[in-house]
């Protein structure tokens, strides 16, 4: 069972507001083709080019730290961003090389991955990531464990609980911050062509309400509420906007404490919790 946890002394509560930076990488890893329509192109290099610079203003004014999961594509393609992220105080952590989906990747087809994301960050520079945000947020069964095996301290991919815990893999534990796709910006903000979303865009006012009382819930109920944006969708100018009318509802609570994803991992490894064992649903077909 997944249980609540202390916080650090002061605080009731803990949210973390991440940003996964996919640029072009999100299409181009399914759809290579797409790279030949200029105007999709330019839309999703709108997120390192002028999204992630905005939102650095708006952390820079409310002071808090974040992290930003980078796939080793978009380092490579935006150098100056990543460097502008680390030098603004913030946490850099893995997303892939190319926004890879997992699904049905083979152990090694997974390790070839994570390594040429690690290559890119460490080696340009000089980051080896603490955390690790699987991309379109899905894991195999034997992710956790590549992992922990490459030194990782936490993953922000699985949805199982209100609160970060300890994660049992074969290799030792990590922590898992949990995450919902409710909490992402894709499913309200996204259209690209022949790939995601009908254009019919919610309001960056209403999904800030919802968004506000989402993370009242949470908070009261002493959890980790944690949202993710993706820059090209959320650093544009009314969007951006609606963002800092939730930041401030959860500073103004005065109870919450905010920080980047590392720093959050590091108070649940100072505690003395129970790893906790995830097991793959069997069904009839697996005993014939």
């Amino acid at each position: 069972m997944i249980t609540p946890i202390p916080w650090p002394e002061g605080y009731s509560a803990a949210a973390a507001f991440t940003f996964d930076v996919d640029a072009e990488s999100a299409v181009l890893s399914g759809m290579p083709h797409m790279r030949d329509r200029v105007t999709l192109m330019s839309q999703q290099s709108y997120g390192p080019s002028v999204g992630v610079p905005r939102l650095l203003r708006l952390l820079d004014g409310f002071g808090i730290r974040s992290t930003f999961f980078v796939p080793g594509y978009t380092a490579e393609c935006y150098p100056a961003t990543v460097e502008e992220i680390l030098d603004s105080g913030h946490e850099v952590a893995h997303h892939g090389y190319l926004h890879e989906s997992l699904v049905g990747k083979s152990r090694q087809e997974e390790a070839d991955i994570l390594d040429r994301g690690l290559e890119v960050l460490e080696s340009r520079f000089g980051v080896r990531p603490a955390g690790y945000r699987a991309p379109f947020w899905e894991m195999n069964w034997h992710s956790a464990e590549l992992l922990v095996d490459r030194g990782f301290r936490y993953d922000s991919t699985l949805m199982n609980a209100d609160h970060p815990y300890l994660l049992s893999t074969p290799s030792g534990p990590i922590v898992e911050i949990p995450i919902h796709w409710g909490l992402d910006d894709w499913g309200h903000y996204c259209f690209i062509p022949e790939m995601a979303g009908n254009a019919q865009f919610t309001s960056p006012q209403n999904l800030a309400a919802m968004w506000r009382d989402d993370a009242s819930a949470v908070l009261d109920e002493g959890g980790l509420w944690t949202l993710t944006n993706h820059p090209f969708l959320s650093g544009r100018p009314a969007r951006v906007r609606a963002l800092a009318t939730i930041v401030e509802h959860v500073l103004d609570r005065g109870d919450t404490w905010v920080g980047a994803l590392t720093d959050i991992a590091a108070h649940v490894e100072s505690l003395d919790l129970e790893p906790v064992t995830l097991t793959r649903p069997s069904l009839d077909a697996d005993k014939s």
